[in-house]
């Protein structure tokens, strides 16, 4: 018991690691909304299996959910795909019947097995496959779809990720950007009212803007942001020291009766 407290403890303490990029630097990565804007069709990358696909291919004349994310990401992209998942789900949409889900990694390190690997964690064994595709490429081929998406992305070496914005496109089924839904949480009655009106070629206006960051920022030493998150963790290292004074003494005073 002591051990394991001792460890939140020092987790509490923790600082992440520097970065290399600054908060006058994120709104530059925000998504650049195109409603009714074109998806390059030809952009070729590879499936699962590795077998190389045409993003058209995958589209098979239906509408489309297309996310840009990586899948060892350690923020946002996991709460992304893992709610869009349940928000389908919920909604009674199945890809492969209904629609097409197509996750992009925007990582060139990324491969097949990679995408094969997160696509079983994603959809389980039981779930029929057909519709679902995670797909990785090289590095000039994903930023052409970012960027007809204008989904903004750059690599951070200091701390080893990629920065972007949070959130997806719906596409029609001839690949043109229907809606924008931006952030994680969408709800199922959103996703599925998105994915009936891109079925009908519908393009909807541009989202609402939202700039929800997948990226593990820490200020640097001596700005205001810096002694903001500074006092932040001294009130969660306070918080969990009070918890593991209580945990301790009550123990204490099991064992003395």
């Amino acid at each position: 018991m002591r051990a394991a407290l001792a460890g939140v403890l020092l987790a509490a303490a923790a600082p992440a690691a520097a970065t290399g990029l600054q908060p006058a630097q994120f709104g530059a990565l925000a998504f650049r909304q195109h409603p009714g804007a074109q998806v390059p069709l030809d952009a070729v990358l590879r499936d699962e299996s590795g077998r190389p696909v045409r993003l058209g291919s995958l589209l098979a004349g239906k509408p489309s959910v297309l996310v840009l994310e990586y899948l060892h990401c350690p923020n946002l992209c996991g709460l992304v795909l893992a709610g869009l998942v349940r928000d389908l789900k919920m909604a009674g949409l199945q890809p492969g019947r209904d629609l097409q889900f197509v996750a992009v990694s925007i990582d060139p390190k990324e491969g097949p097995a990679d995408a094969a690997k997160a696509r079983a964690g994603y959809i389980g064994a039981d779930t029929d496959p057909a519709g679902w595709h995670l797909l990785t490429g090289p590095a000039p081929t994903v930023r052409r779809i970012a960027d007809a998406v204008g989904f903004r992305y750059r690599f951070d070496k200091a701390i080893g990720q990629f920065a972007h914005p949070a959130g997806f496109v719906v596409l029609t089924p001839d690949g043109r950007i229907s809606r924008y839904l931006l952030g994680f949480e969408h709800g199922p009655a959103a996703l599925k009212a998105a994915v009936a009106e891109a079925g009908r070629d519908q393009v909807e206006p541009p989202a609402h803007p939202l700039l929800l960051l997948c990226f593990g920022y820490d200020p640097q030493q001596g700005t205001i942001a810096y002694t903001a998150m500074q006092a932040l963790r001294v009130a969660a290292f306070a918080a969990v020291a009070a918890i593991a004074y209580y945990v301790l003494s009550a123990l204490r005073r099991e064992r003395a009766r």
